[in-house]
């Protein structure tokens, strides 16, 4: 019988280990702060933001919230990303995605100081895990990471498939997978055969946003199966890979909900309390 890897265990296991350390920073006048910008009135951008708050609370991360009206441009969002760069209290700034189509994306997230970029997002950040220098890593990637390192999963040698090339995700996820040796492929929509590359995966890591797009035929008997995909269709939530089949073939899988998502936030807060303990150094 395949084991559920419980992202919600894991997520308590890390924040209760980044508990002390917010502590000890408390304790010295540095506690962390996350500054969080949202922008308009996004239903699933609220709970986001809401659940990341809940968890600064837990741990003791002091939190900002700005909400910008949903007509702001480029330039006044950049101020405001200015003011936070120079605010020494603030560790960590997080600008909640999507923003609204006048706004240039890129703009504003190259914006944010690289030591308080918690996303990992930054060319510098994302330079630094491509060379393999200590930096802040995107929080999904590094969520299956520990998520495979707690559940004692071996990764060195294995064959890892990657499916989504996204830099938020995909790219990322390859690379922290390629650091801890395994070897990697990274498929995407335009992959010939992609049932047969997935199938050759000791390690399947779905991330490519399609609801329950990967299904028997990608999985090998006994891989481990990370579904990141968070689809919501008929109301419900679901993976990118079919559940019934990861159960079945998998030795390990991971569910969704419950599984890769709790691991996000755990790994903000990480990334947060990093950022201020850098600063501190």
């Amino acid at each position: 019988m395949a084991t559920i890897l419980d992202g919600k265990m894991i997520r308590d296991q890390i924040l209760a280990e980044l508990t002390p350390r917010v502590a000890a920073l408390a304790a010295i006048g540095a506690a962390p702060e996350l500054a969080v910008v949202l922008i308009g009135n996004n239903p699933a951008s609220e709970v986001y933001v809401r659940n990341k708050i809940a968890a600064c609370e837990k741990v003791g991360i002091r939190s900002r919230k700005l909400t910008p009206a949903a007509t702001v441009t480029t330039e006044e969002l950049l101020a405001i990303i200015g003011q936070l760069n120079a605010d020494p209290a603030v560790n960590g700034i997080l600008v909640q995605l999507p923003l609204p189509p006048q706004v240039d994306s890129g703009l504003v997230l190259d914006a944010i100081a690289p030591e308080k970029d918690v996303d990992g997002f930054h060319p510098v950040n994302s330079g630094k895990l491509l060379a393999g220098a200590p930096g802040l890593r995107p929080c999904t990637p590094s969520g299956v990471m520990e998520l495979l390192r707690r559940y004692e999963i071996p990764i060195a040698g294995r064959r890892a498939v990657v499916v989504g090339r996204s830099d938020i995700v995909g790219k990322p996820m390859a690379i922290l997978l390629l650091a801890a040796n395994a070897t990697v492929t990274i498929c995407h929509s335009r992959t010939f055969n992609l049932a047969e590359e997935c199938e050759r995966a000791d390690i399947l890591v779905a991330a490519i946003g399609r609801a329950e797009m990967l299904g028997e035929e990608h999985i090998a008997r006994g891989a481990v199966v990370i579904d990141v995909g968070m689809n919501r269709v008929d109301g419900r939530l679901t993976g990118d890979v079919e559940p019934e089949a990861m159960a079945r073939l998998s030795s390990a899988y991971t569910p969704v909900p419950g599984g890769v998502g709790p691991l996000t936030i755990a790994m903000l807060m990480s990334n947060t309390v990093q950022a201020a303990e850098g600063r501190h150094k």
